[in-house]
């Protein structure tokens, strides 16, 4: 049997469908050689967040996967939203316009969300030259979706080489925009149904616990797992809809210019139509509100796998305690690190191309810090971790 070549590598992949095969290597491909991972956060992001402007944190963290997606014309590209930032695997024949993609979101950002975001793009090359891999595995959510999972270090690799100031892609220059088709965020915060939304992140220390913390992922999957829906903040039936000030405000700032008035119109007539379909229990076409709401609850990337696990899920206390308990044993134990942090309710930031394909994707976080606090607590943790025990993460 021939090799796939590498610009297919993802969409050969085999997927699997229970997430705790997460934990599982067999289910992990090495990303070739050719590839390059194109990274970006908020810069103090923190910061943001304190001055209650996480929603446009998580704007500007899915509009590094939205811009690079469309300027490549592909949605079957590994990526995984960070919150207050994101990662995409770009093929060789996509680097440059990934490139290109990164420095006009960049630009994007500062001008119409005051936010600094920056940017590098890393040959896959240069990670495995340190010693590193980037293994990609595909968890398929539904029939029509899958989200990648990483491990083997690269990505970690290369958000720090990104925060040294290494593989930096400039901003454009003033003006420039990239091509955001598809972003919005049109939902209602999620409120806990059960106790708190936790986001949870939790990494291997070093490489010598690998077994040791492929168990403690699973135990925590399985902890989470006996909560309704498996911790996901989503009822079955979907969100509620709504679009507030702000929201409304940024995706309306997708749009160039010169046309946002009418964007602004169409946003809200679009809104409008899919409310009062639902409300009236109608159809338009192929297009059923009830049905597009209970797919944004199954299309959700509410858990996954980027060189350690991070979930933000819907528990209760006592659940919350086990899996708290859990994990502090496991830090004790030289076996991982973690960062946890709890609120009342989850946003979610959506790229959908069309509503009427069932492949729209949808992004979940906390609503007041999410992942990028549950971060700013694992690096507290890390930093007492002695430098010699500190190597990059070798999870799966």
């Amino acid at each position: 049997m021939s090799e796939p070549s590498s610009e297919t590598f993802f969409s050969t992949l085999p997927v699997f469908v229970d997430f705790a095969g997460v934990a599982d290597s067999r289910n992990y491909r090495a990303l070739p050689p050719d590839w390059a991972l194109a990274t970006a956060d908020i810069v103090d992001s923190t910061g943001a967040i304190e001055a209650g402007r996480y929603k446009a944190v998580n704007m500007a963290g899915a509009s590094v996967i939205s811009a690079i997606l469309n300027a490549l014309g592909n949605n079957d590209l590994p990526f995984v939203f960070g919150g207050d930032g994101a990662l995409v695997a770009v093929p060789p024949s996509g680097v440059e316009k990934a490139r290109n993609a990164l420095s006009a979101v960049q630009n994007w950002v500062d001008e119409e969300l005051q936010l600094a975001l920056r940017a590098a793009l890393v040959p896959v090359a240069d990670v495995i030259a340190a010693g590193l891999e980037v293994r990609v595995a595909r968890f398929q959510v539904t029939p029509d979706l899958s989200y990648a999972m990483f491990a083997g270090g690269g990505s970690s690799w290369a958000e720090a080489r990104m925060k040294e100031g290494l593989f930096v892609v400039p901003p454009a220059p003033p003006g420039a925009r990239p091509d955001l088709a598809g972003l919005s965020c049109r939902w209602n915060p999620i409120r806990s149904r059960h106790g708190d939304i936790v986001s949870i992140f939790a990494v291997p220390v070093g490489s010598g616990a690998v077994d040791a913390f492929q168990a403690l992922v699973l135990d925590i999957v399985a902890l989470a797992a006996g909560e309704e829906r498996e911790g996901h903040p989503i009822a079955p039936e979907g969100p509620q809809m709504g679009l507030s000030v702000a929201g409304l405000s940024a995706e309306t700032k997708t749009a160039p210019k010169g046309k946002r008035f009418r964007h602004r119109l169409f946003i809200l007539g679009q809104y409008l139509l899919t409310v009062g379909l639902y409300r009236l229990g109608l159809t338009l076409g192929r297009f059923d509100p009830k049905v597009y709401r209970q797919d944004v609850a199954r299309n959700t990337d509410f858990r996954k796998f980027d060189d350690g696990l991070k979930m933000t899920i819907d528990i209760d206390a006592e659940r919350l305690r086990q899996i708290e308990t859990r994990l502090e044993d496991a830090t004790r134990a030289g076996i991982c690190r973690f960062g946890l942090h709890r609120q009342d309710s989850a946003l979610m930031t959506c790229i959908v191309p069309t509503a009427l394909s069932r492949d729209h994707m949808h992004f979940i976080d906390g609503a007041a810090g999410g992942y990028a606090m549950a971060a700013s607590r694992l690096k507290k943790q890390m930093s007492s971790i002695p430098s010699d025990a500190a190597s990059p993460l070798q999870a799966t």
